[in-house]
């Protein structure tokens, strides 16, 4: 009696008329009926459980392929240019197909411009251990390259990546480090002829750097370059390393001692944690700086020319995206820059009492009335 309910329930869900009657029950007709009842049970019992199961087993997908992205940067966390190009980076892995909080998570850490603070974050980033790690500056780049040698690291404004140990050489990088790099040696050359063809009076200039956050500074190359291109021009020319605000100040002070001074910026993490320094100071000196970042000169200072930050830390998504799909380190070749930038304040110029030339001014990329 109980299957015969059970049966007229199901024939009932399915859609199928109940056969009545021993003869009909036993005929090929009931037994086709049956079977087509289980068939169609067994589609919707599975696509029940499929509708319960679903939500878990997509979370549990969500979690086992996310992949996470460490970052670590060296300058301040309130630089809104620093902020602009961590935007670039994440808006260019997005256009990758890789969706923050779907499919990759990225652990940002600052080191707000302070050694101490990079090699305590680098420690928390690295114990995280990350499937890649994207690094944003010498510091950051060298704390996290202590701290492991296997997680692969992707670097953006390095300008000595040889010289600092992270690679073996620039085609092969050999190690757990690649990027993209912001200088080389031929820059030196085109800033004195810049500084020289903006400021026409210069006799001498002097190129200002931080010996322990711009490692290329230390080699011997870079003394014959400067020279090389001072006597070109007929100009004296001089290294002032400094450590300090302090030192700074000094520098500036004695650049300005005699006439027809100028001074070149390094590009390091260093210059750029103190920039509002350097600003301050060409004005109060009336000294002719060359800067080596856009910021520089569009948060008052003379004029810069170099690399566009935004474009390599856009480019840096590219080596990041490769990593995750598998792509090793070792074999992708640090890049150099391909997008460069000038952009000259003419009201730095006036306050110094600058007449920017014509033949500078069709060079820049952008001219701030």
């Amino acid at each position: 009696f109980q299957s015969q309910i059970y049966f007229s329930m199901l024939c009932s869900c399915c859609g199928l008329e109940q056969v009545e009657g021993t003869k009909a029950r036993n005929s090929m007709l009931h037994q086709q009926s049956v079977r087509l009842v289980c068939s169609r049970l067994h589609l919707i019992a599975a696509g029940f459980l499929l509708l319960i199961a679903w939500p878990m087993l997509a979370t549990g997908q969500e979690r086992g392929d996310r992949k996470r992205v460490g970052v670590l940067i060296s300058g301040k966390e309130t630089d809104t240019n620093v902020r602009s190009r961590l935007a670039v980076f994440k808006k260019a892995m997005q256009a990758f197909g890789w969706r923050d909080g779907k499919n990759v998570r990225y652990d940002v850490r600052w080191g707000n411009s302070n050694r101490q603070r990079v090699s305590v974050e680098a420690s928390k980033l690295i114990a995280a251990a990350p499937t890649v790690v994207l690094t944003i500056g010498t510091p950051a780049t060298r704390a996290a390259h202590t701290l492991t040698k296997s997680i692969p690291i992707v670097f953006a404004i390095v300008s000595d990546p040889v010289g600092d140990g992270f690679v073996e050489s620039l085609s092969r990088p050999g190690g757990n480090v690649t990027g993209f790099i912001t200088y080389y040696p031929e820059f030196v050359e085109k800033w004195i002829d810049l500084v020289k063809e903006a400021a026409p009076l210069t006799k001498r200039t002097g190129l200002l750097f931080n010996p322990r956050t711009a490692p290329f500074s230390r080699h011997q190359y870079l003394r014959p370059v400067l020279e090389k291109a001072a006597r070109r021009l007929a100009i004296e020319s001089a290294m002032f390393p400094v450590n300090s605000e302090k030192e700074i100040r000094s520098s500036f002070a004695a650049i300005a001692q005699r006439q027809g001074g100028s001074l070149i910026v390094m590009p390091d993490s260093f210059m750029i944690a103190h920039r509002e320094t350097l600003i301050e100071l060409a004005a109060k000196h009336k000294v002719p700086v060359i800067y080596p970042f856009g910021p520089f000169a569009s948060r008052g200072g003379l004029m810069a020319y170099g690399v566009n930050m935004e474009d390599l830390t856009r480019r840096a998504a590219t080596y990041v995206d490769r990593v995750l799909r598998g792509e090793k380190v070792a074999k992708l070749p640090v890049q150099l820059p391909t997008k460069f930038e000038m952009i000259i304040n003419m009201k730095a110029a006036k306050a110094i009492g600058l007449n920017i030339p014509l033949s500078v001014l069709v060079q820049a990329t952008e001219v701030i009335e």
